[in-house]
């Protein structure tokens, strides 16, 4: 992004000057132009200033500034150019992140670095996948197919990311609900109870006692519940971001009874279908396996890549390093031994990808399915449960009454 100073007439003739901010100087005059303004003179006066600052682009804007930037290089328009057509088209307001970064994109483009060093300078945005493939692209002159592919990968993995969204809404809205109406009870019903028991002039049941102190100490000693449950949420963030913390975090979720075979499969679909784009893009083995390594999820299976990733650098077939790891299927190896043997372990791994895609919706619908009942009888326990509570004086109110 380039300021530009400049001098211009306007419609009643009167000389105005300003500045215009813009990815080259015909965007500048095209900018003024169709602010009614016609340019007597213009002249780059600095490059717009870079905040260092993480910007996000959406999923979804990502995947169309791929599939679009493919699109117009397939038709042979230059790539700048092509860049500055997909800056004006942007949304100033809902596309603010994804215009800033075309616009920076564009100018480092224009100043001479590659295209693939200039995505290099977002990371945030752009994932070292997209980055290697897009190198790979640009060094042999098939940018517009990988970038389509890198449209195709995207959607597919936005696809996947969705549906464990969607999957996980209702579970996190249903223990939401639980937690207020608990916290609604204890703080606010219980205390009438209480004053209500008072006047009975009897011990009350263990159970409504047991209660009745617990929502007495919730009250008095609310900041005390606050500071520990801060303390709990800070210290496992904390631990969880160590590294010996997060292999232990990653390592048990694998051996969960329900969510440990479908994040393995989710593990070993994200694999499958990014080692099969970077091998189909032309990127060597031992970057691809890098890269792959890097972006898993899950240390285990990056340490097991990284495994993978030396016997393969020693000398041994992709399939029989893949073998001596127990976290990758048996199925994946034969594959994998197949596309080896025939040579194309791209189209071998793009086939597993879509077969577990299948699998982790129909494990991600039979999850939903049984979490539904077991979270409602849940809900039951816990607020059926403070209710009898609450209640179990008043099934021996007669016997109050006759004393």
């Amino acid at each position: 992004m380039f300021t530009y100073s400049f001098q211009a007439r306007d419609a009643s003739g009167k000389i105005t000057s300003g500045t215009q901010e813009a990815l080259n100087e015909e965007s500048a005059i095209t900018s003024l132009m169709s602010r009614g303004l016609m340019v007597l003179s213009i002249q780059q006066k600095s490059a717009a200033s870079k905040k260092k600052k993480i910007t996000m682009v959406k999923d979804a804007d990502l995947v169309m500034f791929t599939r679009q930037l493919a699109t117009m290089v397939d038709a042979g328009i230059p790539l700048v150019q092509a860049m500055t057509a997909l800056y004006d088209t942007a949304d100033p307001k809902r596309q603010a992140g994804l215009r800033s970064v075309i616009g920076d994109i564009t100018s480092r483009v224009q100043g001479g670095e590659s295209f693939n060093q200039s995505l290099a300078k977002h990371p945030f945005v752009f994932n070292r996948l997209y980055v290697s493939m897009v190198k790979a692209g640009e060094a042999g002159g098939l940018l517009a197919e990988i970038l389509d592919r890198l449209a195709g990968f995207l959607e597919a993995s936005a696809r996947l990311k969705k549906k464990i969204k969607s999957a996980m809404v209702y579970p996190v809205v249903v223990i939401s609900i639980a937690v207020l109406i608990t916290i609604f009870l204890i703080v606010k019903v219980v205390p009438v109870f209480a004053d209500v028991f008072k006047d009975f002039g009897k011990p009350l049941p263990g159970p409504t006692q047991m209660l009745v102190d617990f929502s007495e100490m919730c009250r008095e000693y609310w900041w005390a519940f606050l500071l520990v449950f801060v303390g709990i949420f800070y210290g496992l963030k904390a631990f969880l971001a160590s590294q010996r913390g997060a292999e232990l975090w990653h390592r048990y979720q694998l051996k969960l009874p329900v969510f440990g075979p479908l994040l393995h499969k989710i593990a070993m679909t994200r694999f499958a279908r990014t080692f099969a784009q970077l091998i189909r893009s032309g990127v060597p083995i031992l970057e691809t396996l890098d890269i792959v390594g890097g972006s898993a999820g899950n240390s285990v299976v990056e340490q097991s890549i990284r495994g993978v990733s030396t016997d393969v650098e020693k000398g041994d077939n992709l399939s029989v390093a893949l073998s001596k790891r127990p976290i990758f299927p048996p199925m994946m190896v034969r594959m994998v031994a197949a596309g080896e043997s025939t040579g194309k372990i791209d189209e071998m791994l793009e086939k597993m990808a879509d077969f577990w895609d299948e699998e982790i919706e129909a494990m991600l619908a039979a999850l939903t399915s049984l979490l539904e009942p077991i979270l409602i009888v849940t809900l039951g326990i816990i607020i059926g449960g403070i209710v009898i509570c609450m209640f179990l004086p008043i099934f021996q109110l007669a016997e109050v009454v006759s004393g």
